[in-house]
């Protein structure tokens, strides 16, 4: 049978990519492009996941703190953390673990928040620990603390608006009608796009008190009253009246939070037991043991952490003779122990963000929560309207009951016993309605006089809601009163203690290290030795690694400071406290190493400077000789390293400390000498300075070295001398060349 023939494909003659046309691309500016495709995602970020708002919460809590709350979790038994995740991804889809974490941070046993709306048995983890994993949701149990009554209040009787959930089957709260400003009680973090927010705690009372003054006098001073916030992890707050001033006015600003310790004299320990809010316990441990592997601190012999279920504790072992007051005054100033706290108060109001002081947080909160109150106010009031006409109605039936029941008995038909009531009695559809479902048991009098009993105090009631809804300030007193309830009720003693009294040393550091005489050695290639005198007096002979020798030496103070320059035109700076006391038959302290040198870096040169006075003397190869003032070096800051310290154009051949005037040899690889007075030389305004040429050269010679004229043995000092710079010097002859050639 012959083959059917296929249909020809022309399909690529309209394809661009197999015809190797280049497809059209379609220009759009960037502005076009931010508004379209980043400025969704930002504004999603900013108003419905990372700042908080009026009640205090954000939306991954809230949602959290709903559903257990539909969970009948307040007051109720604790269930498996495990079902209350499952059932809060009908709100948030962002993941069990993600909500686990906020759950976690909620927590009770977490201990974040002041007061936690999370009740938690199991492990929690600890705030102030960064190691400590928390368990998994299904071993852990939580319900709803007691105080998140204040959270829900009301919140069935129209209080909040109330949206759809992500896939519009259920509906949850916009806000959380909290009877007290939560929003300045638990502290929260976030960091959005483009912004973020810091918000500190403060103590329940003092917020509650705050609100208060602020209801009856709009310019009250907030600092008297609400005095400084307060953290669950306590510690000592170092107050600083200005800039907490500047926190409550402006939302933004610092203060110094500072850990709490006792000094067991009997075990000569010291006992940390409350730290910062802002650091964790490994982070301080790490930088304990930092300082003292840089040998900076010396008092310490041991530290661990020894936090069981009574609460944290850190213990630090000292040595003999130290000084526990100092010795934490100076671990305030280098680690954690006192670590600074940042705010902004960074808040969304009715969906904008706005950074605002403490005293615009409570006006705002007022305002919402005076809504709040009109709200629920008008929802009973309607309530209350809608029971009053219907005992109304039922009043009149009291007039001739035989008349309701004859007019019921009376009707052939279902659907007209409603309109022969209405007619009967002059009663509307809806009291006519309420009349007919009575049950046959109740048509009595006596029921009827006791529930028409109600409505005189139904009349005061309404009269009284719409007092409340009309009158803010009718509104303000209840408010007030919401807010001495939760004072009363849940206040608990402030954890952070206030430090009004504090001294800052500012040389805790200088202080504690102590001085005493030193020598130094350094070597040719970099290798620093400091050594005490009694060590010195026992061995005096030095060891050098093979290939290696002496090239400097100091008598010293173990408190000066060094400096060490480089042959890349760089300066350390250090001190010789950082050095350990060492023997002469070790090698030494390698200082590349020692002082995080570049790759390729050694050591040209160091000195010890002193007060800074007097003048730093580069030579270079090319003849040139620099004189830079050693104060050009000092630095306001703790500056380590300073780049520039010398010209690069030509490299050093020899380098002197000039504390006074005095006379120089300097010397070529030609032979040649010259011996010129070094005032001849003018100090430069920069440390990267060319230098004026002292000896000329010829061109396959170069200037070899420059000592003081005093080092050398030299004999005919006149035939050398120089009477103008620069010069090429005159041919040194053989008695004045010594045993051996003149070198650095």
């Amino acid at each position: 049978m012959p083959k059917k023939k296929q249909p020809k494909d022309n399909s690529h003659k309209n394809n661009p990519n197999v015809m190797g046309l280049r497809p059209e691309v379609l220009e759009q500016p960037i502005t076009e492009t931010l508004e379209i495709n980043y400025m969704p995602y930002a504004m999603s970020v900013i108003v419905s996941r990372a700042i908080p708002e009026i009640d205090g919460f954000k939306p991954s809590h809230r949602k959290l703190l709903y559903t257990m709350y539909q969970m009948h979790l307040l007051g109720g038994a604790r269930t498996k953390s495990a079902n209350v995740v499952g059932a809060t991804m009908k709100l948030n889809p962002h993941g069990d673990q993600a909500i686990y974490e906020t759950m976690v941070r909620l927590s009770r046993g977490y201990g974040a928040l002041l007061h936690p709306p999370v009740d938690s048995k199991g492990n929690f983890g600890k705030v102030y620990s960064r190691d400590m994993a928390f368990a998994a949701s299904r071993y852990t149990e939580v319900r709803l603390d007691p105080i998140c009554a204040e959270f829900f209040k009301d919140i069935d009787k129209d209080t909040v608006d109330f949206v759809d959930n992500y896939d519009g089957r259920m509906q949850e709260p916009t806000l959380l009608p909290t009877t007290f400003p939560n929003v300045l009680v638990s502290a929260n973090q976030g960091i959005a796009v483009g912004m973020a927010s810091n918000l500190c705690g403060f103590h329940l009372g003092e917020v509650c008190d705050a609100a208060i003054e602020r209801m009856k006098n709009p310019g009250a001073d907030l600092l008297s009253i609400l005095k400084a916030p307060d953290f669950p992890t306590g510690g000592q707050l170092l107050y600083d009246e200005a800039a907490l001033r500047q926190v409550y006015e402006t939302g933004r600003g610092s203060f110094q939070v500072r850990a709490k310790w006792r000094y067991l004299r009997d075990e000569n320990i010291i006992e940390v037991y409350e730290i910062p809010y802002t650091t964790t316990v490994e982070a301080i441990i790490d930088r304990v043991a930092e300082l003292i592997k840089a040998n900076k601190i010396r008092e310490i012999s041991d530290m661990r952490d020894e936090t069981d279920l009574s609460g944290l504790k850190l213990a630090i072992d000292l040595k003999r003779g130290t000084d526990a007051d100092k010795l934490m005054q100076k671990l305030f100033k280098l680690t954690p122990m006192q670590d600074s706290c940042s705010c902004n108060f960074n808040i969304l109001i009715a969906g904008s963000p706005r950074v605002m002081g403490v005293g615009e947080i409570l006006e705002e909160w007022t305002a919402w929560r005076l809504d709040c109150i009109r709200r629920r106010a008008f929802y009973e009031l309607q309530k209350k309207q809608e029971k009053l006409h219907l005992l109304e109605g039922l009043a009149r039936i009291l007039l001739d009951i035989d008349k309701a029941i004859a007019i019921i008995r009376g009707t052939e038909l279902d659907s007209e016993v409603i309109p022969n009531l209405m007619v009967g009695f002059g009663i509307d559809e809806v009291q006519a309605n309420f009349v007919a479902e009575i049950k046959l048991r109740n048509i009595n009098q006596e029921y009827i006089l006791r529930r028409t009993q109600e409505i005189e105090e139904l009349k005061a009631a309404i009269e009284d809601l719409k007092d409340v809804v009309e009158r803010p300030a009718r509104r303000k007193k209840i408010i007030r009163e919401e807010l001495t309830a939760v004072k009363k009720k849940y206040a608990a003693p402030r954890r952070t203690e206030i430090l009004y009294e504090y001294t800052e040393e500012a040389d805790t550091e200088e202080e504690s290290v102590p001085d005493y005489p030193v020598h130094v050695f350094l070597s040719r290639e970099g290798y620093l030795k400091k050594i005490t005198p009694q060590s010195l007096r026992m061995s005096s002979e030095q060891k050098y690694k093979e290939g290696d020798q002496g090239s400097q030496y100091w008598e010293a103070n173990n408190r000066d400071e060094l400096m060490v320059f480089t042959n890349r035109q760089q300066c350390y700076k250090t001190t010789l406290d950082q050095f350990a006391d060492t023997k002469a038959s070790v090698l030494g302290t390698y200082l590349p190493t020692a002082l995080g040198m570049e790759e390729g870096e050694s050591v040209l040169w160091a000195c010890l400077p002193g007060d800074y006075s007097g003048c730093i003397l580069f030579f270079f190869e090319n003849g040139k000789a620099a004189r830079v003032e050693l104060d050009k070096y000092r630095t306001l800051t703790r500056r380590k390293k300073l780049t520039g310290a010398y010209s690069d154009k030509s490299p050093v051949r020899s380098v002197l400390l000039l504390r006074e005037e005095m006379e120089v040899a300097v010397t070529s690889t030609e032979g040649r000498c010259l011996i010129f007075h070094t005032s001849a030389l003018l100090p430069k305004s920069t440390r990267s300075t060319q230098g004026v040429a002292v000896m000329t050269l010829k061109p396959k010679y170069r200037l070899e070295s420059a000592v003081p004229v005093e080092q050398t043995s030299i004999q005919n000092r006149a035939r050398y001398r120089a009477k103008s710079l620069p010069i090429a010097g005159a041919l040194l002859k053989p008695e004045d060349r010594g045993e051996e050639q003149i070198t650095l």
